[in-house]
């Protein structure tokens, strides 16, 4: 008896696929969708007989990639872009990033800045982002409304600020609006206290405790700069990631951010746990933080992904070159230049994210099974020809301007290079109106 062919939505047929698990670039092949999650990656020929899609989108001259990952971000701080630059970290905090947070965040503010955030992400390919900021629900609201699947970090500090008064204040709202969003299907939760020298090690066991009942991975900013960790080391005579070690805090839901100045033991107790680490090149570049060792922690068998950090401090949610970066920093800093290859730093930005936010048997790959967040590369423009190995162009000669399509569980939010889900008009309105209001504060 002859089997009929199966219906599904979407066959999209592309010139390369690079499905990243497993490895390699395959040619002449189609990739399946049905209801939302990949069914099949397999020979064009043999996708004709097996399927019988109800729309089938050809892109002769494109890459599909799994949706990239940005690891860590604050996304409504995009409204902050550019307002200091040039300025070393500590005076970026204290003298014009927190004054105006103190002065300006709010529900509004946050949905505005992470909408904003939204439509820069989509366009860059990026279909997951890790956001850890102030009223969380309100980002909630935006990233679903955009499509755009989302780790809301819930942020916890031991001093006060427009959002709380104390760790317990923080934990108690960003629960709540745990409790608000759970059954969102592309939002999740992670407990974000903000770093070692903001929370103290009672709010850390209380943090700690929360994390384990609830089952939610821990992040927080780690050894970003060479001060910090000299400082607690004269305050605790070890370096920040040993104390969070003696808290019992490190271990594979623990994901350390920027991780610039780990020393070889701190290096060697986080392969030891199975903790993550999250490479934010271009912001430890701008604030003069120094080079993360990525070498050294990959070679150890650590888990590292990238992240973007603030559109404040790097000052673009671009994952494409923080990929790019990624690659020319390793060498540089190694005198190797085989260290971080092309295909290793799309690993970072697609499934080594997913693994690091616990998102792995979802997204961060173009496996049959998983849930269909793709985005198409268009290399057929003059400025990246000739193509002979499309993960190298990816990394080292496209940008954002060149992906054309981007989809998440299955919905193209942006559709031959124009967001279907972000009112573009709407967003720029409302980021004039913050912008006005920003700039007219000393």
């Amino acid at each position: 008896m002859m089997t009929l062919p199966r219906p599904v939505d979407l066959r999209i047929d592309a010139r390369w696929i690079v499905p990243v698990v497993p490895s390699g670039v395959l040619e002449g092949h189609a990739l399946v969708v049905d209801a939302g999650r990949i069914v099949a990656v397999l020979p064009a020929a043999d996708a004709d007989a097996a399927y019988a899609p109800r729309h089938t989108l050809t892109l002769p001259s494109h890459l599909l990639i799994p949706g990239l990952i940005n690891a860590h971000a604050h996304a409504a701080m995009s409204l902050l872009r550019g307002i200091a630059d040039d300025v070393a970290l500590e005076p970026w905090l204290h003298e014009h990033i927190w004054p105006r947070e103190n002065r300006f965040v709010s529900p509004e503010f946050v949905h505005d800045g992470t909408l904003l955030a939204c439509a820069e992400m989509v366009r860059g390919g990026i279909t997951t982002c890790s956001d850890m900021y102030f009223f969380p629900e309100a980002a909630a609201a935006a990233y679903d409304a955009t499509g755009l699947r989302a780790v809301l970090g819930v942020p916890i500090l031991d001093f006060p600020t427009r959002y709380a008064a104390d760790a317990e204040g923080y934990l108690s709202q960003g629960l709540a609006a745990r409790d608000a969003w759970r059954h969102a299907p592309l939002l999740s939760f992670a407990l974000a206290p903000h770093a070692p020298y903001t929370v103290c090690d009672a709010s850390f066991t209380r943090i700690l405790t929360y994390a384990r009942q609830l089952d939610l991975p821990l992040e927080t900013h780690l050894a970003e700069t060479r001060d910090e960790v000299d400082r607690a080391r004269g305050n605790t005579g070890v370096t920040p990631l040993a104390r969070l070690d003696r808290l019992g805090v490190t271990g594979p839901d623990f994901i350390a951010i920027h991780c610039v100045h780990l020393d070889a033991p701190d290096i060697a107790l986080m392969a030891r746990h199975g903790c993550h680490a999250v490479h934010c090149p271009a912001s430890n570049m701008k604030l003069a933080s120094g080079i993360a060792p990525v070498a050294a922690l990959v070679a150890a068998g650590v888990n590292v992904a990238l992240g973007t950090d603030g559109a404040a401090s790097n000052n673009r949610l671009d994952i494409l070159a923080e990929m790019r970066l990624a690659s020319l920093l390793a060498k540089v800093a190694t005198g190797d230049a085989a260290t971080l290859p092309a295909a290793a730093v799309l690993a970072m930005a697609t499934i080594n994210g997913a693994r690091a936010l616990g998102l792995d048997r979802v997204t961060g790959s173009l496996e049959p099974g998983k849930d269909a967040d793709v985005v198409a590369v268009d290399l057929s423009s003059l400025a990246v020809q000739p193509v002979f190995d499309p993960v190298s162009h990816l990394v080292h000669v496209a940008d954002r301007t060149c992906i054309s399509d981007v989809w998440v569980r299955g919905a193209r939010i942006m559709a031959d290079g124009a967001l279907t889900t972000i009112d573009e008009s709407a967003v720029r309105a409302r980021t004039r109106a913050w912008s006005q209001r920003l700039a007219a504060t000393p």
